[in-house]
This record gives C-alpha cells, structure tokens and sequence, in this order.
C-alpha cells in the first residue's frame, strides 16, 4: 500500500503473515531487516515464517492457542510473530524488562502453550516457570550460546526439523491475530486482542497517506518491537511497502541510536519526545551531512515544540508528532510532512474520528479540554478476560484513550496530559505538560514532570521535578520566573525540586504517579 493506493477492506479468508508474504514476493533478494548479526532477505523471511508455522503446529500448538514471545530485536523476532500468525496461532509479545513474577502472571493470564525466548531472557523465564498455574509446554530459544537444558529446543534447530508450511491458516481479518499488553502502570497489565486486520489497517492508513513510506525507505525505530508502536514502526508499516528495517536489540541510547544512523543510513527514524531530548543533549550528536534522515516520527508523549524546533534546525528534518495507543494499534491523530504544527498532535489521520468529551460525556467547544474518543477501524477487539474494563474502554464504536485534548482553531489538537495526571488548580484545570513543554524551553533545563501537591490547608498546588543539562545550574526563582513570563500566573509550579533523573516507563514515558506517591510518603 503506497501513498495513492486506496484502502479497501481486507476480504475472507484473511491472514496477515501471508499478506505480507504474497506482497513481497516479487523482493526475495531484497534485504527486508538488518539486526546485530547480519541481515534477512524477503524470501529468507519468507521461508522462516513458514517453518516457524510449521514448527509450533508440529509441537501440539493449536489454532487460536496463545505462545508467549519473550524476545530482543532481531531478526528471529518478526519471523516468530509472523510465523505464529500464519499458522492461526496467536503470539503474545511481551517487554523485555519486566520480572520473573511480570511473566508469570503473563503466562498464567493468556494461557501460553509454549515460548519463543532469547538466549540472553531464557534464566528470567525459566524464574516465571517455576511458578505454578502455566500451561507452557514447548520453550524455543533464540540464538544459544550454551548448552540448553533438557526439554528446552534451540529455534534453529527446530525450523530446520520442519519443511515450510504450505498454506496459511484461513483465518478472517476479524479473527484473533495477536495480543499485546498494556504498560500496567497501574495494578495488572491488561491483554489487548488484535484482530487479522488491525495491523492492515494501520499500515493502510498512516504508513502511506502519512509517512509516504516506500521500498527505498530504510525505517529505524528506537521503540521497540513488543510496543504497539514499534510494531508497526520495524513490522507492519515497512513490510506493507517492501522497506528495509534496521533492528537493535540493545537499549536506544543516543550514542547507540547514532551508531546506527551512522551505519546504516536510515531515512526514516522513530523516537520518542524523551529520545530527541537526550540526543540533542549529546556531544556525540552527528552533523546534517553525516546522516540520510528525511523524515522522524514522535509518539508516546507529545512533543515538546522546543525540541521539535530545534532538531529541524539542526536536522533540516521534521519530526511528525502524533499519538497512538496500544488500544488503536498505532497512531490516530497526528502532524504532516511539510504541514507541521510543533506543540500540537496534528489533525486525525483519514480513517479515523475524534471526539473530546466532558466527564457527562458531552462534546466540549474549541479551546476546551476534554477526554479523547476514537473510532476506527484498529481497534482492539477487548481485554483479554476482562469485561469491566473492556465496557469502560470500547464503547459502542468508539474508544476511550484515557489523554485530555483540546482543540484548536485550526482544527490540530494540543495534548493537556492523562486524565488521572490532570490538576485543578483554583478550581481550574492545569496541563501538566503545558507547565513542563515550558519549562524544557529554558537553556539549563533537560526534562521535567509536573505534580499536583497537597499544601497545609488540602489545596493542590503544582510542583515542578527538573533535570538540568550536563554543566548547567540555574535557580528555582529563575525557572518560576521562565513560567510566569510564557504562561498564566495560576499555572506556575510553586515548588521546584531538582533530581537526577525521572522516573519513566521502558517507553520512555514519565511516571507522575510514583512521583505523587514520594510526596505522598515523605508527607
């Protein structure tokens, strides 16, 4: 699907591993990923997938059954996503930096039958298994260096036990294709089903009308594969096209993200607003000339506009801010390329409808916050095993994200922060990242995290967390003062700590929650 390719409904049968495959067929010899160890050309991939069907099917695992994918980026991690998918059998990518008891939990809720794991996660999950109330009953490594212990199987030899599976199961595009689990911030992390479709979708609707990504691109995304987000960045966008993609299996640094712009040359990357951040920090970060970026994109946390700004300064590249959900599959409202609005989220992708609503579940005029509704056609189909949240989420068409938006009168819409980050201050609402894009803004400032707290008489005041850049120093009547000069008075935090670090997801994003419980705690 290119940019003028019209978008039509997937027919039946429909599975998405074997769309993949028929569409890249004419690009066998054509490098489809680049990891750590060396490359995988599109028939490779295609052939991998096929025996990885065949391999699970040949261990028991039925159709529809769960295999949990506990893996690094590399190039064995598509080929098992996909490989169960062709075979009807629905992977369940998980975080690779979670605990024993994280995965257990997993494996008991979605009732894996086997694993597909990295050599290095194998001690983890062997930790997980040890718990009772699984059901795992084939565990494939990737890539062992070692000896594997009795019963386990090394991926490799498995696949090269099995011919490739002929033909894919006949799955429908609103049969179960795969499970991705939300962050979990708070109390258990709920397993999101997605549909055959979904990633059609996706990649229909925003990797080509938006992105314009084609077979010349060569995508790069720091997120990673297990995120809704970095599936479709490293999977279902640059597939859907026949681009080549670049994989790390180690951490984004900036030093290790410009290793790889370096190399490999990438035209498309995709960060996060905490990643720009960090590379426009680093003395190591390469000149315009040294790099082939002709497009960026941001999700996970809004932009700030001073960093979008500055990286096009020094770049000539844009960076396409927009906001997506595990609950979507990947982004719904975003920038242009060439029509960028830094500070806002864009306009809604084509395909897609918003609404911003009030707490009675009303629209709200222009100019006014209100909750965030999508409708669209990648939509999770529930929560895996949870019928309370998944009424409260998905309601009648449309979707509950759970961020506050407001629109403006050009019709983009400007971020106000989660609903449960949210502060009423003087019986008025304050975004707290308003407060924190300004305060980024000043020169000494690196990040920071905005909190409501409690003062002696139980009203919320705002408190600011500031990390300042490497050498600076700067005061907090001087940063109070920064506010109050770019925003209304009330706004301003009137408490400002400074901290080494914020605490933050492995998506990068800040967790104000556990900010709020310190407060709380030390009060």
């Amino acid at each position: 699907m290119t940019a003028d390719t019209p978008v039509q409904p997937p027919g039946t049968p429909f599975n998405f591993a074997a769309h993949l495959i028929t569409r890249n067929a004419a690009r066998a010899g054509k490098v489809a990923y680049i990891d750590d160890d060396g490359q995988l050309a599109y028939g490779e991939l295609a052939q991998q997938v096929r025996r990885v069907a065949a391999a699970l099917l040949g261990a028991g695992i039925r159709r529809e059954e769960r295999v949990l994918l506990l893996m690094h980026d590399c190039t064995d991690w598509p080929v098992c996503f996909l490989g169960a998918m062709y075979a009807g059998i629905v992977p369940v990518a998980v975080n690779t930096l979670l605990t024993a008891g994280d995965y257990a939990y997993m494996l008991q809720h979605s009732r894996a039958q086997a694993v597909l794991v990295s050599a290095a996660l194998l001690p983890v999950l062997q930790d997980a298994l040890a718990q009772p109330g699984h059901e795992v009953r084939k565990v494939f490594v990737s890539r062992p260096k070692e000896a594997l212990p009795e019963g386990i199987v090394a991926l490799d030899e498995a696949l090269a036990s099995h011919t490739p599976l002929e033909e894919p199961a006949a799955t429908s595009p609103d049969d179960p294709g795969f499970w991705l689990y939300s962050s979990g911030s708070t109390g258990q992390p709920k397993g999101v089903v997605h549909s055959h479709g979904n990633p059609y979708w996706t990649a229909g609707l925003y990797a080509g009308p938006v992105l314009g990504l084609d077979e010349q691109d060569i995508c790069f995304s720091a997120a990673k594969l297990y995120f809704a987000y970095g599936l479709g960045n490293s999977l279902g966008f640059p597939l859907s096209v026949g681009a080549t993609v670049v994989l790390m299996a180690e951490r984004p640094t900036p030093e290790a993200t410009f290793r790889r712009w370096l190399e490999h040359r990438p035209t498309v990357f995709f960060g996060a607003p905490t990643g720009y951040a960090g590379m426009l920090a680093s003395s190591a970060l390469p000149a315009r000339a040294d790099v082939a970026l002709r497009l960026c994109s941001s999700a996970g946390e809004a932009l700030p506009a001073d960093i979008g700004q500055r990286f096009t300064a020094h770049f000539g590249c844009e960076i396409i801010d927009g906001i997506g959900s595990t609950e979507m599959l990947h982004i719904f409202l975003s920038n242009r390329p060439g029509q960028v609005r830094y500070g806002t989220t864009g306009w809604p992708v084509p395909g897609y409808a918003i609404e911003l609503r009030d707490e009675e579940g009303h629209a709200v005029p222009d100019g006014e916050i209100g909750d965030l509704y999508i409708q669209g056609p990648s939509a999770a189909m529930m929560y895996w095993a949870d019928r309370e949240k998944s009424r409260e989420t998905f309601r009648g068409g449309w979707t509950k994200s759970g961020d506050k938006y407001q629109r403006n009168p050009d019709g983009t819409y400007s971020y106000a922060g989660r609903s449960d980050d949210m502060l009423k201050v003087s019986g008025i609402y304050v975004s707290p990242f308003e407060v924190e894009a300004t305060l980024v803004q000043h020169p000494a400032v690196l990040e920071a995290a905005v909190i409501g707290v409690p003062d002696h008489e139980g009203l919320v005041k705002t408190k600011a967390f500031v990390v300042l850049k490497a050498g600076t120093q700067v005061g907090d009547g001087e940063l109070k003062a920064f506010i109050k000069e770019r925003l209304a008075a009330y706004k301003y935090p009137r408490a400002i700590e400074f901290v080494e670090s914020l605490p933050k997801t492995a998506t990068g994003k800040i967790q104000r929650f556990i900010l709020r419980e310190r407060e709380m705690a030390a009060t």
